[in-house]
């Protein structure tokens, strides 16, 4: 059904990195989420007015406040495809995570109430009266329900939104609920036992949780969060691939909305090429990142040495103790400026953004009395800088 219904719905479907793609999946994911929530609700309703069940009314308007969840991401995909202007020259793509915060305070809101219900019906029990009907129209709630969240998943894996991953865990929460609401039903017909406010507890603490994760996913990236290590060594591999760069460092990814980033890296060119030569390639690189990539790219050209072999010995020795010292670290921008008596060595190291700033003094001072050792005029001008991709025990 879900791949029907992109092939159909979708102009392009599979160009997923096309704002006007995009929009258009979050906008069928929106629609499908509304005409889902509107026939439960419709459904429910009638059955409530038909047998009078209070319970089956209530969760009728449950499901009719569900459908907000699904017109806030038709809003929050709509406005996120607005272009760039005056005073928004990277465009509105971060407006999708705001959608996707907000779906998550609806999560904990529900969880909430969920949660306060429950206690109320620990301390003070409420009748339970078990009934097939009732029963079947909460399995049609969880298996529409089912649908929806992994309808929402699905898409929103595909195009990378996070909107549609909180309205997945919203349909889910949902799914979760109505089975804690069978089970306390079918407990009751069996045992006589009422459990449906211990039930009810754990699963608004489940709930919540959900909650919770939905708003630290969609503020980490509002907030700046680190680049993927993936999409570090895919931007660094395709830089480095063309002819005339020897290495690349200080990468940082800023992420404006699904398919809007912005990086800037500087990239390494022998010091003995013409200028006008390597520039050439560096903004070939600029354009070819933008078309097959479809990132804005600025990167900054780094003269290195690549011949001189007395510069080149001292490098592999700062490099070979610098790993001695710490692996985790590593240098860059080297270079020699020689004296009668004194050799300044000149570099920067990069050591990981977590040290703190009495280790990020301790290290340039160990490594020049290890330098110092090799030769006694060599002085070091370290600059310490930082990585800025995420660690691998946080992918």
């Amino acid at each position: 059904m879900t791949e029907f219904l992109v092939r159909h719905f979708i102009k392009d479907y599979e160009d997923v990195e096309k704002v006007s793609v995009r929009t258009a999946y979050g906008v069928l994911a929106s629609i499908v989420g509304i005409f889902c929530n509107v026939f439960l609700f419709t459904v429910k309703f009638i059955v409530g007015l038909v047998l009078h069940s209070v319970s089956v009314t209530a969760d009728a308007f449950n499901n009719l406040s569900d459908a907000g969840s699904s017109i806030i991401s038709f809003v929050g995909v709509k406005m996120a495809e607005k272009p760039a202007d005056a005073d928004h020259p990277f465009g509105h793509g971060r407006i999708e995570y705001i959608a996707a915060l907000v779906v998550s305070f609806l999560v904990l809101e529900v969880g909430f109430t969920f949660l306060k219900d429950s206690f109320g019906k620990i301390w003070e029990p409420e009748a339970m009266n078990f009934q097939l009907v009732s029963v079947i129209i909460l399995l049609l709630s969880i298996a529409v329900k089912l649908w929806l969240g992994m309808f929402n998943r699905k898409l929103g894996v595909k195009i990378d939104s996070k909107v549609m991953q909180a309205v997945f865990t919203d349909s889910m929460g949902d799914v979760i609920t109505t089975g804690a609401t069978i089970l306390s039903l079918v407990f009751f017909r069996i045992t006589g036992i009422n459990i449906d406010g211990i039930v009810g507890v754990g699963v608004a603490l489940v709930v919540m949780w959900a909650g919770v994760g939905i708003a630290r996913d969609t503020l980490e990236p509002l907030i700046g969060e680190a680049i993927d290590p993936e999409l570090s060594r895919q931007i660094k591999a395709f830089v480095e691939s063309y002819d005339g760069i020897e290495g690349t460092h200080d990468l940082i990814v800023h992420n404006y909305g699904p398919g809007r980033s912005m990086a800037s890296i500087h990239a390494e060119v022998p010091n003995d090429v013409d200028i006008e030569k390597s520039h050439e390639v560096i903004d070939r690189i600029e354009r070819d990142a933008g078309k097959k990539l479809g990132l804005f790219l600025v990167i900054h050209m780094d003269p290195v040495e690549m011949k001189d072999e007395r510069v080149l010995k001292i490098r592999d020795k700062t490099v070979e103790l610098l790993h001695e010292l710490d692996p985790a670290c590593s240098i860059h921008d080297f270079r020699i400026v020689r004296g009668k008596e004194q050799i300044n060595v000149i570099f920067d190291m990069v050591v990981p953004i977590e040290y703190d700033e009495e280790k990020r003094r301790k290290l340039p001072k160990e490594l020049e009395a290890q330098l110092k050792k090799v030769d006694p005029r060599y002085n070091c001008v370290i600059t310490v800088d930082f990585d800025y991709v995420a660690r691998k025990s946080e992918e």
